[in-house]
């Protein structure tokens, strides 16, 4: 009998000291000190219930230990809102892609007059 009680006073210590320092964000169904309150009204029951539906488990690839500073930081903050490709106004953006098209051209008007040009001097 002593076994089980000190055995159920381990969980409540456990369950409380869990309770106690998780964030609000993490806890689940009911605020923080109800759940302390149900956990020491109902030590074993409230300790399990606790542990079930109570706290939020996060997933994680790395263990975290009781002193781990990640414990009290606010989950990542949230990704800033996506930027555009190009902060120029939309009129800024055609006149460029406009002076693009019309310099392409150009290129390709030089490209065929030494084409034409290389090919009328070869033949001569």
């Amino acid at each position: 009998m002593p076994i089980l009680a000190l055995l159920t006073l381990a969980v409540m210590v456990i369950a409380l000291i869990d309770a106690i320092t998780r964030r609000d964000d993490q806890v689940k169904h009911m605020p923080k000190f109800v759940w302390v309150f149900f956990i020491v009204l109902l030590p074993l029951i409230g300790s399990i219930l606790w542990f079930t539906i109570g706290r939020e488990y996060e997933q994680r690839s790395a263990p975290m230990s009781f002193g781990d500073p990640r414990r009290w930081q606010k989950d990542a903050e949230p990704a800033p809102a996506p930027r555009p490709y190009d902060s120029r106004s939309t009129e800024q953006q055609i006149a460029d892609l406009e002076r693009e098209m019309h310099l392409a051209d150009l290129e390709e008007q030089v490209r065929r007059r030494r084409a034409e040009g290389g090919a009328a001097g070869s033949g001569a």
